[in-house]
């Protein structure tokens, strides 16, 4: 059975997933929508899809489409996803699953009455050097004393991963931080129990703050301790530092490093090196497998109520 796909969203995330399901067999992508028209036409015309549209009604109409992956602007994510759903179609979200809690456990709620595969992009935990890490912690050989990550952009203008003018606002704390969150808790196999924010200044016309630094704690004693910023000039992108009782580990996206700055064969970890189609390869065997994959909505929602609280505490 081949699993017939709609992909929302033709910006810089959306083309990465369409790289990745190329690699994928037995999936075919079916309809492609976004906001400009004619830059969709292209795009579509580039990877064969053959329906083209404005609106993500006009791909959920299609009674053929099986799957839907968003990549649509955050503030539309957890609306979309339920939109999806309704329609009777499987869905993955990009992360993240949305921009408030009341939104993601609506989101969970929605897949609980339907049934359907439903799955968020937390990205980090399909990523080579990430599964490379989780498998020497699942098999007892490291523990994770503190994780310390550093997410830095440079997004003094509103400018997306291609150096494209964007159409809506990022956000530190509910797209950026959720990845961390998430996989310091899945890392350490224990909840969060605590959780501290400061931010900088408040940016005059984006209405967020540029600058952000948080805190958290897992249940069973490992900290992390995340640094973001949007006003940083290079390098740009998230480094992690895994440093653990028997080892440190340097991950950057795919790629993993000793604290000796020596590459580690990750190559053998999963059977891509690239995190993108890892995540999408998980969805599809969800799919025909009848399963609850990885990183599910359900499993990411505590990572959510983490985001809520620190919110709270920033506005407090």
């Amino acid at each position: 059975m081949t699993i017939k796909v709609a992909l929302a969203g033709a910006g810089a995330f959306g083309i990465k997933h369409l790289d990745g399901i190329r690699n994928i067999g037995g999936v075919e992508v079916v309809s492609l929508v976004s906001r400009d028209l004619e830059k969709t036409k292209e795009i579509a015309a580039k990877y064969g899809i053959a329906h083209v549209g404005t609106e993500l009604g006009d791909s959920l109409a299609l009674p053929e489409v099986d799957a839907v992956i968003l990549c649509t602007p955050t503030q539309m994510h957890a609306e979309q996803a339920m939109a999806c759903m309704r329609a009777g179609k499987h869905v993955q979200v990009e992360i993240p699953l949305a921009d408030s809690l009341e939104g993601a456990q609506a989101v969970v709620a929605m897949q609980k009455r339907t049934g359907l595969v439903a799955m968020c992009g937390h990205t980090r935990r399909f990523n080579p050097s990430h599964q490379y890490v989780h498998r020497e912690i699942t098999a007892g050989k490291f523990n994770i004393q503190q994780l310390d990550v550093q997410t830095y952009f440079f997004r003094r203008s509103n400018m997306n991963a291609l150096g494209q003018a964007r159409s809506w606002t990022d956000h530190l704390l509910w797209h950026h931080a959720a990845h961390t969150v998430d996989l310091f808790a899945y890392q350490c196999g224990s909840p969060i129990v605590k959780a501290n924010a400061v931010q900088g200044p408040i940016h005059p016309t984006l209405g967020i703050a540029m600058d952000m630094s948080i805190q958290l704690k897992a249940a069973n004693g490992a900290i992390c301790t995340l640094s973001l910023s949007f006003n940083n000039d290079g390098p740009l992108g998230t480094f992690f530092r895994y440093i653990g009782d028997s080892a440190t580990y340097l991950a950057r996206y795919d790629d993993l490093y000793t604290a000796k700055e020596e590459k580690i064969d990750v190559s053998q970890v999963a059977v891509s090196m690239n995190g993108i189609e890892l995540q999408d390869r998980e969805f599809f065997a969800a799919i025909r497998e009848g399963r609850e994959p990885d990183s599910s909505v359900a499993q990411v929602l505590p990572c959510y109520q983490v985001l809520h609280d620190l919110e709270q505490q920033l506005n407090a």
